[in-house]
């Protein structure tokens, strides 16, 4: 059994974004603890949008959460102006956004496969 090692700022943080991103109806939210496989950051938030125009929405939705509720803004984002994988690296939690097709290929999850995934469960839509 594998056990977290994530810094607990950045578990709150990655579970923030991930309820952004389920609020816009994202998809395959996966959470990855890889703390003890990568040197620059804990934790790997990963999702799918459903268009370039739906990931850009996600990582809109997540900045904004972020800086609303955490006072937390990116160290820097990449591939915002293409929208088939936004990255957002706050430092110790990386976002990865992506559309369908490039999220097949390039297949986060098996890549770090050694990293343990953080549970998740997205916040049921009550109104």
């Amino acid at each position: 059994m594998s056990t977290i090692s994530a810094d607990r700022d950045a578990i709150g943080a990655a579970e923030a974004a991930a309820t952004a991103i389920s609020a816009k109806k994202g998809k395959d939210i996966a959470l990855l603890d890889v703390s003890e496989v990568v040197v620059v950051t804990d934790v790997f938030l990963i999702a799918t949008g459903t268009s370039t125009r739906h990931v850009k929405t996600l990582t809109d939705e997540v900045e904004e959460c972020l800086r609303a509720d955490l006072d937390r803004r990116p160290l820097r984002r990449e591939g915002r102006e293409y929208g088939r994988w936004v990255l957002l690296d706050y430092g110790d939690l990386v976002v990865h956004v992506f559309d369908q097709e490039t999220r097949d290929y390039y297949q986060l999850e098996r890549l770090w496969a050694d990293a343990p995934a953080l549970e998740y469960e997205p916040a049921s839509a009550e109104a």
